[in-house]
């Protein structure tokens, strides 16, 4: 349905920072920060999709090119 636009290491890199994220919800003492952790999933879902919205938005990607 999307075409992918992002690469490889850029997903790692988006998908533990989403995890990462995400934990905070169960580890921050203070509730304003439990929310914070909720900005993971946009990461997360990025990094394991591979379509990042803003990227097509700017006719942008991190994909390396394929020889022909």
């Amino acid at each position: 349905m999307f075409e992918q636009n992002v690469g490889f290491s850029e997903r790692a890199t988006r998908t533990l920072a989403g995890v990462v994220l995400l934990t905070m919800i169960f580890l921050a003492p203070e509730a304003p920060l439990r929310w914070f952790g909720l900005i993971g999933i946009v990461p997360l879902l990025t990094g394991l999709f591979g379509v990042c919205p803003f990227y097509k938005l700017l006719h942008k990607t991190s994909l390396k090119k394929q020889a022909r």
